[in-house]
Parts: structure tokens; sequence; C-alpha cells
């Protein structure tokens, strides 16, 4: 247990590199080749996290400012990713869920259900926040664990289903991103799409960063639109000129610097999962491999950005109009990109469609970490992380998961109306990503229609 969270407590910085050096190594890399691919993806991991910082000491403050200037009074603050993932750690199912989330992994390729090969070990506190939760809500300890065993076998399988955006559109050829807010949210945008599709006029609307770069030139260019966003919520923060301007130039280098720093992950990752591909691909003959990482790839996308500005300030005014909402949105205000990154992929990169799916996504997990309050204060209070002055806590990541949810409702025998909506509704987005699925697999993967109208 000791060595287990001596690991954990590395950091995805450290200890992703690691289990990437080792796994090069069994791959038959050499020493070199196996360290450089390794130590070039904690760069990049260390890099996103210093931009992630970036946003979120200059975004959270503002969002706060904008908050209070609105008159925005909610019970339950928003302790975010970065509040959340030591509460699952710290709990009892901490100890058990990387092995069990392993194990899962393992049983599945073996019996053909699942090509994921995850990789990335720290993103199991997903799996562990949710196996946390259902203890509490149930008071069992195997209950904790067949809640990790099932949110794993799930998570694996949208990571299969949800390869064709990650490769048509992110490019990511053999990647899987089978974890948090960006794959369990992606089915709720698939049903937008086809309505988007069926609906004339709408269907061909589209707005993107880079339309909009064609359009307005050097105005549209995305460091542009990142600084004219930070300024905007600057500006409806209260701030000053002085500082409206300092924070949208933070922005505008966000916008740049976020890109590149998944590039530096992508260098040190590609020529391990070749070779994990051809290995496993040469041993089972006949059959294909993912490897599952890390989402924060799918912030290198200049749309996703773009989103993640637009719907911090958003966020906020949904809070205000969701019905029952008690959450203040704040720590995962900076990585809001996780919430909408699949979205934007479904929706080939077009703006419009993700706002408008973005709202029913942001609006139902906004809604689900109100019913997980009670709850999630528990957790924080079991692994002595209340925040000081702050008797609620929640958070958007994981907290507004409906899979944590539904699983923590189900294991109690609470089948109320909230349950029944929202696990209606999640199973038909479900059905509907792995009829999505085929049709890309049927189609071959052909590129997204550029004969759409520009907005």
């Amino acid at each position: 247990m000791n060595i287990m969270k001596y690991i954990l407590d590395l950091g995805p910085a450290v200890m992703l590199p690691i289990v990437i050096f080792i796994l090069a190594i069994c791959l038959k890399e050499k020493p070199g080749k196996a360290l450089r691919s390794g130590i070039m993806i904690g760069i990049g991991f260390i890099g996103i996290g210093l931009v992630v910082g970036l946003m979120l000491d200059n975004l959270g403050p503002a969002a706060k400012a904008m908050a209070e200037r609105f008159g925005v009074h909610l019970s339950a603050v928003d302790v975010g990713w970065p509040g959340s993932s030591p509460m699952a750690w710290a709990s009892q199912i901490g100890g058990v869920a990387i092995p069990i989330a392993i194990g899962v992994n393992i049983l599945m390729l073996v019996l053909g259900l699942t090509r994921v090969v995850n990789v990335d070990i720290w993103n199991i506190w997903h799996m562990a926040f949710t196996g946390a939760m259902v203890q509490l809500a149930t008071g069992s300890f195997v209950w904790g664990m067949i809640g990790v065993a099932v949110h794993a076998a799930f998570i694996y399988k949208l990571g299969d289903w949800l390869a064709p955006i990650t490769k048509k559109y992110f490019e990511l050829d053999g990647i899987a991103v089978p974890h948090g807010t960006a794959a369990y949210l992606a089915p709720f945008a698939i049903p937008f799409e086809w309505l988007f599709n069926s609906i004339p006029g709408v269907r061909k609307i589209n707005l993107s960063a880079e339309k909009i770069e064609s359009r307005l030139g050097v105005i549209g260019e995305p460091m542009i639109i990142g600084a004219i966003l930070g300024m905007a919520i600057g500006f409806l923060a209260g701030y000053d000129a002085k500082v409206a301007l300092q924070l949208g130039m933070k922005m505008a280098a966000v916008m740049v610097l976020m890109p590149k720093m998944v590039k530096c992950i992508m260098e040190g990752l590609l020529p391990v999962a070749g070779a994990a591909r051809k290995l496993l691909e040469k041993k089972f003959k006949g059959r294909e491999f993912l490897i599952g990482l890390d989402p924060a790839l799918l912030l290198g996308d200049s749309q996703v950005v773009s989103a993640s500005l637009i719907f911090v300030p958003y966020t906020i005014v949904l809070s205000m109009i969701v019905p029952g909402n008690q959450v203040l949105p704040f720590g995962d205000l900076a990585t809001i990109g996780f919430f909408v990154a699949m979205a934007t992929g479904i929706h080939g990169g077009n703006l419009f469609r993700t706002i408008i799916s973005g709202s029913f996504i942001m609006g139902i997990t906004l809604w689900i970490s109100t019913q997980m309050i009670g709850l999630h204060t528990q957790l924080a209070a079991q692994a002595n992380a209340l925040p000081k002055g702050v008797t609620e806590v929640a958070s958007l990541d994981q907290g507004g998961s409906p899979i944590t949810y539904m699983l923590a409702q189900l294991f109690t025998g609470k089948l109320g109306t909230g349950l029944l909506v929202v696990g209606g509704l999640y199973i038909v987005c479900i059905i509907c990503t792995f009829i999505y699925y085929k049709q890309q697999m049927k189609s071959n993967l052909k590129p997204v229609d550029n004969n759409q109208q520009v907005m």
C-alpha cells in the first residue's frame, strides 16, 4: 500500500514516463530510445501542467469574480479534478483500484472484448472515485470494488467506440482515450450530431477557428481569439483595463503553448505506441490494438481550446439557470476543454454544434454533480480534504459523471425519477454511440464533409 501511494504521489509527469520506459524495454526498444520517449512524455505533461496552471491561476479568480459580480450564490464549491483525485486515492477503494482496473483490462483483452491497452495508470483515479462513492452510498467495500470494475470495463469499451473520432479528427492513429470526462460525456453529443445533419439549413452551418481565420485573416488566428476571449472574461469579471489585457495575453499564450506541449507527448509516445501495436498484432494475428492515454492529448486541437475558453464564462451562466443546481463552477473551469473535447471531434471541429451540444453536456453535468454533493462532501471529510470554511464540496469532473451517479443509485436501490431520466437518456446515447461506431467503421472513416456553409 505504501509503495503504491509513493508511486501515485510521483504524479503523472513522473509515473507515466516510468511506465512508458518499462513498456518500451519490454517491447525490445533500445534503452536510450526508451529513455528518450519516457522523458519527452514527462516534459509534455509538465508543460501541459504549467499551461493548465496558467489557466487555473488566472481564469479561476476571474470566474469567481464574475460569479460574485452577477450575484451567483451557490452552496457547494467545485473543487475540480485537482481536489477530487487525491480524495479518490486516499479512500479505502483507492488502494485496490489500480490492480482491479488492470485486471479488468487484461481479462477484456484476452477475451477479445476490447482493443484498448491502457497505460495511463494515473487516470484510474476516475474509477477509484466511482468505487469510493459507491462504497459510501452502500456501506459495502465489495460493492465499491464492483463499481471500479464496472466503470473500468465500460470506459475501455468507450475507448474502442470513440477510436474513429480519435483517429479521424484528432489524427491520433492507434490511440484511444478511455478516460475521464472526454470519454464518458461524448455519447451525449452523438444524437445532437444526427439531429444537426437532419435539419435543412442548420446542417450547412459551420463555425470553426480555421473558417474564422480564413474570413478575418490575422484577427481570426487562435492566439488572437484567445486574447479577445480572455479580455472579455476579464471585463465580465469587473477587472480594469490593465488586468483584463493581461488576462487576454495569458489566454493567447495558452492557445499557442497547449498544442506545442501535446506535440512533445506525441513525439515521445508514437515510437512506443507503434512498437506496442506491432508486437501485439504479431502475437495476436488479425487483431488491432489501441494504446489508452490521457485526454490531455485532445487539448492540442485549436477548436477544443477555443471551445474551452468560450465555456468558461458560459458554464457560470448555465449554473445560474440549470434547475436545482447548487454547484459553483470553479476548480474544473480551467480544464473545461476536457468536457467538450470529444464532442468537438464528433462535430468535426464545428464550434456552432459544439456550443449547442456542449450546453446540454455542461447542464447535465451540473445537475448530476448537485445530486452527488452529499456523498462528495463525505468523501472529502473522510480524506481530511474539506477546504477551510467550506461545508459542502462538489466537482464537475467525475462528481458530475453519469457513470458514478447511476452506479451509486443502482447499488443502493434508489430508483427515483432522476435515475430513470438520466439513466434512460444515457443508455439511449450509448446505443447511439455503438451505432455511430459501426457506421464509422463501415464507411472506412471517410473524411468530414467540407462542403458546409460558413456561419
